[in-house]
Formats: structure tokens, sequence, C-alpha cells
């Protein structure tokens, strides 16, 4: 099991962020409702940016630079909060992770897997913690679901139905596989959490309807194989004005002792042979998306426990869509395994550190 250096809980974390766009200031947003932690650093390339994401958020006293490893320097920051953009987020991570402080990154690790790849071998050999933040675990109902799931025996098919139409406008209408590279790793990352298992493999279709305000492929069909033969079917779509479903998804489980279905929205229910009826699962108040995903990483500094979303375990994920756009893209079956051992490769291509290369 892979160790990481853990900090003291006599007082609030104090926190480096990078990133003071959108995203940026919705975290801050995150970091100043929770206790634990403290900003004490922010980060941007452009120092303005930074200080009008302050202004707006009412904070003051807060350190901000060009440099990650500088600012948590001169503020004897506890961890770093990785908010760029994902090709910045190697840079930026390897930074942090070198100058010895432990990092919470917004999803996707990199835009590819042999990039997640070279930072889980960075991280480890740091001996520090790099966590994804794949905050779309951290919904209380979805937790719930994967708990009433373990109680229904051997899954057979695990099913999300995603169709939503938004007119996002800028790069994402321009981007090819935009459904699965910019929102499928969402439910793809939750179905390893629903089925606590792992893909083996991925057969996918891509297609664009003719009314489509998209280049690339707004609608996709993927069907994974999971350990033990469980089937997880997605199927999705980016431009399908009416009845659209939860930005989260409407989820099927169909198990060897009952069924269970999540609107993406409210509480799950379970459906048994015996039980004369659907019962309503009971979901608790825990802090959910961003607030979730914060609260973990304190969690897992704290304590020395490893997150489930440690860069090491989300590589999965992150080889989910890969696989699932090269089926796409060249009409076969892809396996998971084929995938990870590719980007391994590529990654030992391009790292010189050999405390690194040993890693990979």
């Amino acid at each position: 099991m892979t160790t990481f250096r853990t900090v003291a809980a006599d007082r609030p974390l104090r926190l480096v962020q990078v990133g003071a766009g959108g995203m940026g200031r919705a975290w801050l947003r995150t970091i100043t409702a929770n206790p634990d932690v403290e900003l004490v650093g922010l980060v941007d390339l452009d120092l303005d940016t930074a200080r009008a994401a302050l202004a707006d958020a009412g904070l003051d006293g807060v350190e901000i630079g060009r440099s990650a490893a500088e600012v948590a320097r001169a503020t004897a920051a506890d961890a770093v909060v990785n908010v760029t953009v994902p090709e910045a987020h190697l840079v930026v991570n390897r930074e942090a992770l070198e100058a010895g402080l432990p990092v919470l990154c917004e999803k996707p690790a990199a835009p590819t897997v042999a990039a997640a790849t070279v930072q889980a071998a960075i991280a480890e050999s740091a001996g520090e913690l790099l966590m994804i933040s794949q905050s779309r675990r951290f919904f209380p109902a979805l937790r719930a679901l994967r708990r009433e799931v373990a109680a229904l025996g051997t899954i057979g098919t695990v099913r999300t139905d995603f169709f939503k139409a938004p007119h996002f406008g800028g790069f994402r209408e321009e981007m090819p596989h935009v459904l699965l590279v910019d929102m499928a790793i969402h439910a793809f990352d939750a179905a390893r959490y629903v089925m606590d298992a792992e893909p083996v493999s991925v057969y996918c279709e891509e297609y664009n309807p003719e009314w489509s305000w998209y280049d690339g492929a707004a609608n996709a069909v993927a069907v994974f194989e999971f350990d033990g033969g469980a089937r997880y079917v997605y199927d999705g779509s980016w431009c399908a004005p009416g009845l659209e479903t939860s930005w989260n998804g409407s989820w099927r489980v169909s198990a060897a002792d009952g069924s269970a279905e999540w609107d993406g929205d409210g509480a799950p229910r379970v459906h048994r042979p015996d039980a004369g009826g659907p019962v309503v699962a009971e979901i608790d108040g825990s802090p959910q998306e961003l607030a979730g995903s914060l609260a973990a990483f304190v969690t897992a500094l704290r304590t020395g426990t490893a997150q489930e979303n440690a860069a090491r375990d989300n590589l999965r994920s992150l080889a989910m869509v890969e696989a699932a756009v090269r089926s796409a893209e060249t009409g076969v079956r892809v396996r998971i395994e084929d995938v990870l051992a590719q980007a391994r490769q590529d990654a030992l291509a391009v790292t010189e550190r050999e405390d690194v290369r040993a890693l990979l």
C-alpha cells in the first residue's frame, strides 16, 4: 500500500490554491466554508485575476504569486489545491510534490493516461498524497446507492442514461469526442465506485445527430466488461433537448437479489422480489461535491488513510475514457490493461528521473 506524509490535526490545514478562474472561484468558496482549512495563498499566472477573485470572495491577507512552491514557502503552507486546466496539472503537481507538498487536483488528472501515470509515480517517489477531485463521487445519494447495491448480491448489469442539451459555446463545441472526454469520466468513475470492481474492456460507438451543435460526436454508447463478468452500459447525449436527465444521469442496477435505481438527484430506490414494493434508501448529511472532496483530502492527510481517489487508483477511471475513445475510433473492443500498459511505456519514454522510472 502506498504511504504518504500526514499533517498534524492541531490547527487548520494551510492551503495554497493554484488557479483563480471560474472553477478557482468555486474552490475559494469551498475552502472558505470549511473550518478545517485556511487559505494562505493564491497562485495564478495573471496576478490581477488572483486579486479580483480574492476581492470578490471578500478575502484579504492572502499571499499571491505565480509559483506554487514559492507561495507555499512564504506562507508555511501544508498542501496545494490545483485548479488549473488539465494541460497544466503535470507542471503544477510536480512543482508542489517536489517541494514536499501534498496536492488535491481537479479532475481529470491529466489530458492523457500517460501524463497521469507520471504524476502518480512522482507522488509516490516524493512520499506525498496526490488525490484527484472526482467530486461527483461525493453525493450522499450515490454513496447510499453503493451501500444498497453491496447488499444485493452478484451484479449483472449497471446502466447509466445521460441526456442533456447544454449550449456551452466556446471550446467544448469544437472538441472531438466531447461527451466522452469532457463528461463521461464522472459516470465511469462512479460506476467503479458503485460496483466496487474494476473495468476489463470496452466496446464504444460515437455518433453526432444531424441537429447537433457540436463539431465532435455528442452521443456515445459504451459497454464495459467488469471483473467477474458484470456489464456497465453508458448511453449518453449532449444534444438531447427535452426529457433531460440529472447531471448525474439516471442509474439502474440489476443484481442477483434485486435491483436498485437512482434518478441522479433524489434517494435511491431498492426493489427486492419479496419486499412488497420499493424501499427508499437513507441518505446521510455528509458534505457533497467539492466540499466532500476537500473533506476527504483533509481526512486523508490527518489520518494517513488513502482515499479511493488517490492518483494511482484514479488511473483506471481515466483509462476508461481513453479506451472508449480508442474503441470508437477503431471499431474494436479495447482492453483497459492494454491502455494502462501503453501509458506506462509512453510515460517511460518522457521520464528521465530514475526514481520515477523505477516506479513506472
